[in-house]
């Protein structure tokens, strides 16, 4: 599995929008909650013989507005999942790091959104020399992927 520089720097973008999207949802589970109850009228037949047709006076959510909040509940939790995939797609690639000290320096800027300086100190290395590694690795992995795909 390859994650480009691009993909592993939308991680928090990623968690920020699941959990907005978690709180749409909640929301639109209380509206749901809350649709109008309307009579509405079922046809059917009756039991016995002769079958004759009887209509039902019945008592159901709006539809409209129920039918409205599920199509906005598809949505978003189809958009959920894709967010899942995709956190989850990252935080493996950072797992699968063959070298603990490259895979920490990405955990800490990529996943815990810490500035290279502060990674720096951390794993007591140079700031330029946190962004290279990183650089390199990428460049590095991506001509090796490149490589095994020929």
């Amino acid at each position: 599995m390859w994650v480009d520089k691009k993909t592993l720097k939308q991680y928090r973008a990623l968690l920020r929008e699941q959990e907005l999207n978690n709180k749409a949802i909640d929301r639109l589970y209380d509206r749901l909650d809350n649709v109008p109850v309307v009579a509405g009228k079922v046809v059917g037949s009756s039991c016995n013989f002769p079958y004759t047709e009887v209509r039902t006076t019945v008592q159901m959510d709006e539809p409209v507005e129920s039918d409205e909040i599920k199509r906005r509940l598809k949505i978003r939790e189809a958009r959920q999942e894709k967010i899942r995939e995709a956190v989850l797609e990252i935080e493996e690639f950072i797992a699968g790091l063959p070298d603990s000290e490259i895979r920490q320096v990405f955990e800490m800027v990529y996943i815990d959104g810490m500035k290279m300086s502060e990674v720096a100190d951390a794993v007591h290395l140079d700031k330029s020399r946190i962004s290279r590694k990183i650089s390199d690795f990428i460049i590095h992995a991506k001509a090796l992927k490149n490589f095994k795909m020929v």
